[in-house]
């Protein structure tokens, strides 16, 4: 899995399809053929969700949950953007955490 880094790639997932869970939003779209291959993945809070610690901690919550999950249920030349929610992402259970993760995932993929 590659990490999203440029704006621009967020932005392009933002106008694709999302799927909101009790933990997380998660945005997802098919790349075009002359884009990038693999699993691309994109992980954001914003100031919503409270100072740095708590953004951080969130985030890290998220590339966990995302590291156990995505390599079964991700498909190759589709780009995810896993977005935090302000108290819910830090405050849930982890294995809840997942769950969500999974339920968006084949949710945008039916």
């Amino acid at each position: 899995m590659q990490v999203l880094q440029k704006r621009s790639d967020f932005l392009k997932a933002a106008r694709a399809k999302r799927r909101g869970t009790a933990s997380m939003l998660v945005q997802a779209r098919k790349r075009g053929p002359d884009e990038a291959d693999g699993v691309r993945i994109g992980f954001t809070c914003s100031k919503k969700v409270g100072n740095a610690v708590a953004r951080n901690r969130a985030k890290r919550r998220l590339r966990e949950a995302a590291r156990l999950v995505m390599p079964d249920l991700a498909k190759p030349g589709w780009d995810y953007v896993l977005i935090g929610k302000k108290t819910d992402t830090a405050e849930r259970p982890f294995q809840l955490l997942q769950n969500d993760l999974k339920y968006a995932l084949r949710k945008l993929h039916d």
